[in-house]
């Protein structure tokens, strides 16, 4: 049996590049996760080096167990954030490794399991009156954090302030963006992300928003700190992070669930029967397990490289690992990690507008073409709840957990798809004649 190619793409996943386009299509998803990826660590108080390392490594990982089957980059996880920090402050780095390895193995669990259980259940909870709202709640959930970087210049730690220049930088980014997806031509037109990054920090120059300062300091070759239990510290076992960072495995679990979705409607394919959940799962918990043991935080996939996908119509795998490769050599590479690093928010922000735009168009997408009727009140019922929930944040906070308004929504639909009958009783009503 012939292998499925999508012709609807420039590169379809098994497409390799020629090599100069192979660069510079790879640098292009460096930069799109680069600033969320680093961000993490810094928040933390871990290197960002090793987190660069770690995403590069955990992606190479990822790919190799999907079978080479899914474009996806794995970065730093937000969702851990608070607890790893006040780990931080107390046990250090070894309780946040050892929180790290219990969420990867819970994957791995999970994994497991759905390999002796089989994922059939997926196509009945996650239909795409379900599928359609999850997936616009992914980028317009992420609306606000686009919004921040491209409007507010930190002060201080606990301070930020409204800046003209920061919104100006960010419409100009935006704006070149556009034109260089609407009007540049052949393989060119292929990195408008990366020109529009490349504008937007030349025009951030010209406004004096850009601090050479560690790039300068930077040396060409550093070390990244690696954290490597029984080489730099002695492990211990800390029940604390354990049992505080291993639930909220679930929680990014419907998060990775998301994204795989999201994929499936831009390649054509259906991820979760071909590699399969157990391997996706297995992949994005391999990734954890690794960082956990090299000083890194978890990982998790990121939908701004999902959202380079689906501008550029670019699904190559190869050019996914291509990124990996360059996330790791740049992690001992000072000075071009310094480089990168000194992209400002507002240049994020700018392109971030349109990357996570076209992540919720692409949910808007699912519904249209599935034909969903919002006349059904079933229908209304389950993509109001979860559009509201999820872009509104509206996060469970329940003895010292947080789960994100993505995560309550994306349950709380699933739970209505199963619990609302077919049909409203004054709909069934109608269809009998009684109105």
């Amino acid at each position: 049996m012939a292998q499925y190619h999508n012709d609807d793409a420039v590169l379809d996943i098994q497409d390799k590049p020629k090599f100069g386009q192979w660069v510079g299509l790879s640098i292009q998803h460096l930069f799109a996760m680069f600033g969320s990826t680093v961000l993490v660590p810094i928040l933390v108080g871990l290197d960002p080096s090793i987190a660069l390392f770690s995403s590069g490594v955990g992606t190479l990982l990822y790919i190799l167990i999907t079978k080479g089957k899914i474009p996806a980059y794995m970065g730093s996880s937000f969702s851990f954030i608070t607890i790893m920090q006040a780990l931080m402050k107390g046990a250090g780095y070894p309780a946040i490794a050892q929180g790290t390895l219990a969420v990867g193995i819970v994957y791995l669990i999970v994994a497991l399991i759905v390999n002796f259980a089989g994922s059939a259940w997926i196509d009945r909870a996650l239909p795409p009156v379900v599928v359609g709202p999850i997936v616009m709640v992914i980028g317009l959930s992420l609306a606000g954090t686009a919004a921040t970087d491209a409007t507010m210049r930190t002060v201080s730690a606990t301070k930020s302030v409204y800046d003209l220049r920061y919104f100006a930088v960010a419409m100009i980014t935006l704006a070149a963006t556009i034109i260089y997806n609407m009007y540049l031509k052949k393989f060119i037109s292929l990195l408008p992300i990366l020109l529009g990054i490349i504008t937007g920090y030349i025009v951030a120059l010209f406004f004096g928003i850009i601090d050479f300062t560690p790039v300068m300091q930077a040396k060409w070759f550093a070390l990244p700190n690696f954290q490597i239990p029984f080489v730099t510290y002695k492990p211990g076992i800390y029940w604390g992070a354990i049992l505080s960072m291993a639930p909220l495995a679930f929680v990014t679990m419907t998060e990775h669930m998301g994204h795989i979705m999201v994929l499936d409607k831009l390649t054509n394919r259906n991820f979760f029967k071909d590699p399969g959940l157990n391997h996706t799962l297995a992949g994005d918990g391999t990734a954890s397990v690794f960082a956990s043991l090299v000083g890194g935080p978890p990982i998790t996939s990121y939908g701004e490289n999902i959202g380079v996908l689906a501008m550029t119509k670019v699904h190559s795998v190869y050019v996914l690992g291509g990124a990996a490769f360059f996330a790791v050599i740049f992690a001992f590479v000072g000075k071009l990690s310094a480089l990168i690093h000194t992209i400002p928010g507002p240049v994020i922000g700018g392109i971030s507008f349109l990357l996570f735009g076209v992540i919720a168009s692409n949910g808007l997408r699912v519904l249209i073409d599935n034909q969903i009727d919002f006349n059904k009140k079933r229908n209304l019922m389950i993509a109001s709840t979860i559009l509201v929930i999820g872009i509104g944040n509206a996060s469970l906070q329940f003895a010292g957990y947080s789960f994100s308004g993505l995560a309550l929504a994306t349950v709380i639909g699933i739970a209505m798809n199963f619990i609302l009958p077919a049909h409203a009783a004054n709909e069934e009503e109608a269809n009998d004649g009684d109105l």
